[in-house]
């Protein structure tokens, strides 16, 4: 029996799980670290709380599975992709990483467009300069910190710091590296025209690979600390999202997945590049060799029920605790008794600006409609319902571009809420089924391990023997029905508020 081991690097925490060669978890372990937000609109962490979590975690699936060191054919790597991790000539970390949900570069994504040209960065990039890439970000440093700059000699991606410290190389991989604004998307290759333009030496930038290439192995320094057995094959993985579908088995044509997890993505894969000329939905390169993805990513889904529990759920979390439950079960249960349309209140969840499909970082949340008569229960349930308003309007996008969808697969935390998908298959007018994997990108990575170590033939092949559907849930006609206004309504308000966001964000 072969074993492999899936580490998932995620905002709130990473996340590592062994598997045998069937998909079975036999051990898993999560430590949590926090986002620091120095501004506004910013957001960073600590490699070091990364690699700390990633030794803890690694160390504790060891402990608890009683399975050898040896017996471990491969490690993928997963995680939250466009972070900036900038090195010195030794290796150090030279400044908090600036994560994907920080919204500083506005001023240097216009400048990026300004040097490239709107239309040719698309061309080549498969997608516009967005606050979130990571190319922005590398000029704000330069531009804002140019005695750091100075001393930087490597970038890396979050879930690539991991592999430096694991294997003592700078390797990344096409999935990941497609969310950087630097990559040739369609050659799967970093584009000399963008770094040439863009000022910014290739020297700086880690060898690239296929998602399931074996990029490096555990170095003896890492093996000690980790407790994994020197020598042991690191596979290039996959940015979260594409390692997510992996995960859920989808790597052919007309497979789609919904996530709700901090943010919230629509996904689907293709066998070629299609593009939005637009740029409202991003394309990347497949974690399976040769294709290609279609993906959305509305920036604070998960996130802004996180913040609603967080500010005004005191008592079901505290509630939770004593039953040992779930803050979110109690928490669906009164979302639940409240009517559709939350008694006519509607949530713009922008609290950490917009990437999809409206890609403006100065938008922020907003409740409308809100009158004397609401209750937090209204206001809770105006929150997801507006989550799923934006994921809808995701969808809107990618099914004008012809991507073709089956039935849309559901995952991430938002996932566990029977609730929440019933809205979600109501809104989309569209059948939504579970996943039986619960554990997402570390099981995506874990078959990339498996294919690029031979335990299976393909990616294919492998998600074939792996996964199987789990529940399944049709949309309600007299709900998609009343749904419906609301979600109209919810389209306007955005055009009517854009110039008012722009004028707050200089207050």
């Amino acid at each position: 029996m072969n074993y492999l081991i899936g580490i998932d690097l995620g905002t709130s925490g990473t996340k590592t799980v062994l598997f045998d060669e069937t998909g079975k978890a036999l051990a898993g372990s999560t430590v949590e670290y926090p986002m620091y937000q120095p501004q506004n609109g910013w957001a960073e962490q600590d490699p070091a709380d990364w690699w700390n979590a990633c030794v803890a975690t690694v160390r504790s699936v060891l402990a608890s599975s009683g399975i050898a060191p040896a017996q471990i054919a491969g490690v993928g790597i997963s995680g939250q992709m466009h972070g900036l991790v900038m090195l010195d000539e030794a290796g150090q970390v030279l400044r908090k990483s600036i994560i994907w949900c920080d919204g500083r570069t506005t001023a240097q994504c216009e400048q990026i467009t300004d040097i490239i040209g709107a239309k040719r960065l698309i061309e080549i990039t498969a997608n516009p300069a967005l606050a979130g890439f990571t190319a922005g970000k590398i000029l704000w440093v330069r531009q804002n910190e140019p005695e750091l700059y100075a001393k930087c000699r490597h970038i890396l991606l979050p879930k690539d710091y991991l592999r430096y410290k694991l294997c003592g190389v700078f390797a990344t991989e096409v999935s990941d590296a497609s969310g950087m604004n630097l990559l040739d998307v369609p050659k799967r290759r970093w584009s000399d025209e963008v770094l040439k333009a863009l000022e910014i030496d290739p020297a700086l930038l880690p060898e690239m690979h296929e998602s399931c290439e074996v990029s490096g192995h555990i170095s003896p320094e890492a093996a000690a600390i980790t407790g994994l057995a020197e020598g042991t094959p690191v596979v290039g993985g996959a940015g979260d999202n594409a390692a997510a579908a992996v995960g859920t088995g989808v790597v052919e044509a007309g497979r789609a997945f919904t996530t709700i997890g901090t943010s919230g993505v629509i996904f689907a894969h293709s066998d070629t590049v299609a593009i939005d000329p637009l740029g409202r939905v991003h394309s990347f390169c497949s974690a399976v060799p040769g294709a290609w993805t279609v993906m959305s990513c509305s920036l604070a889904s998960g996130g802004s029920l996180q913040w609603f529990r967080n500010n005004f759920c005191t008592a079901e979390m505290q509630a939770a605790q004593g039953l040992g439950t779930d803050p979110y079960a109690l928490m669906d249960k009164q979302a639940a008794r409240v009517p559709i349309g939350s008694n006519r209140l509607i949530f713009l969840p922008y609290i950490m600006g917009e990437r999809s499909p409206i890609l403006d970082s100065l938008s922020r949340g907003v409740f409308f409609g809100l009158s004397g008569m609401h209750t937090r229960q209204d206001l809770l349930r105006a929150v997801m319902e507006g989550v799923t308003f934006s994921l809808r309007h995701c969808l809107d996008v990618l099914k004008g571009m012809g991507v073709p969808f089956g039935d849309m697969l559901v995952t991430g935390g938002g996932g566990v809420s029977a609730l929440w998908r019933q809205m979600l298959a109501d809104v989309f007018d569209h059948p939504v089924v579970t996943s039986t994997n619960r554990e997402g990108p570390a099981l995506g990575v874990a078959i990339l391990a498996g294919v690029g170590t031979g335990v299976f033939g393909s990616v294919p092949e492998a998600c074939a023997k792996i996964l199987s559907e789990g529940s399944r849930q049709e949309p309600i006609p007299e709900n998609t029905s009343a749904y419906a206004p609301y979600y109209e309504l919810y389209r306007r308000l955005y055009p009517a508020l854009k110039d008012e966001f722009k004028i707050l964000s200089t207050l």
